[in-house]
């Protein structure tokens, strides 16, 4: 009887209108977001998040004080800082230099906006821990514009991405435009960790980017292999999570996390039966030795 009760009270839910958008839009982040995932780990970038995180807080700030959509500056914000920080990205080590430099600044100046400004600070850090259910229709252009771009960019330049997050200087002599692919993905993954933000919060931004990329990478064995299960694990665990969050009343953005920790740690437990790297491309061009 509870059973039934329960899965009643879901059904009445989903038919409510901020429901069904807040589950279209974690559908459609379940396509692009678990792609900029394996951009994070195979770039080996783990502070990207939290930089970003930090700037969005400022963009936030930015847009409470102005007047404007908070959330369209904490977008702006992290897409040109993804570009602005590019340069800096020479080697993996330079990238998270970077990283912790701009985290340290965004936050400084967070803060000396809501204290100057007046502005109510607790407004702000809200939205941090997300609010799926007032989920816009700007939210959604956003989550499926990544939807279609990343994928897309992976199809069109499968090879020198698959170059790239196997060895950067292997890819720069393979005549792989480096410099401008980084900034590319970096503003992706910028985009991405803004885009998300009302949906489990910035906070708990890894259960729709890293955890499902931390999954995928197990499972596949070649770039390809490795994206399409990090969207279908996506997939799964956005369908998955939100319904035990309406069907138990608990808030989705910890249920996601814990459901994508428990597939990492369900998927870590099956035997790993290949010797490569996951980050190896299917056709790596071998130097002659003539």
């Amino acid at each position: 009887m509870t059973t039934t009760l329960a899965t009643a009270d879901v059904g009445a839910l989903l038919q409510l209108v901020p429901v069904q958008r807040a589950g279209f839009a974690l559908l459609l982040a379940a396509v692009g977001l678990p792609v900029v995932g394996v951009v994070i780990v195979g770039l080996d970038i783990m502070p990207v998040r939290f930089a970003m995180m930090h700037v969005a807080l400022l963009g936030i700030a930015v847009g409470l004080l102005t007047g404007l959509d908070p959330m369209l500056c904490a977008l702006v914000a992290c897409a040109l800082s993804g570009a602005g920080v590019a340069p800096l990205a020479r080697t993996p080590a330079g990238l998270s230099g970077a990283m912790g430099l701009l985290m340290s600044l965004a936050i400084a100046a967070a803060l000396l906006v809501l204290a100057v400004s007046g502005v109510n600070a607790s407004g702000a850090f809200a939205l941090l821990w997300g609010s799926i259910l007032s989920v816009g229709t700007a939210d959604l252009v956003v989550l499926g514009a990544l939807g279609v771009v990343v994928p897309a960019l992976f199809l069109w330049r499968r090879r020198d991405l698959a170059l790239l997050l196997y060895d950067r200087e292997l890819a720069q002599c393979s005549g792989v435009p480096v410099g401008a692919l980084t900034t590319v993905l970096l503003v992706l993954v910028a985009i991405a960790v803004a885009g998300a933000i009302k949906l489990t919060g910035a906070l708990l931004v890894d259960a729709l980017t890293l955890l499902p990329a931390l999954a995928a990478r197990r499972l596949g064995s070649s770039l390809k292999s490795i994206t399409v299960w990090a969207v279908g694990i996506g997939i799964t665990v956005n369908l998955a999570g939100f319904l035990t969050a309406l069907w138990l009343d608990w808030p989705p953005g910890p249920v996601l996390v814990l459901t994508a920790g428990a597939v990492v740690l369900a998927v870590h437990l099956v035997p790993e039966r290949r010797t490569t790297s996951w980050r190896a491309p299917a056709s790596v061009p071998h130097s002659s030795s003539h």
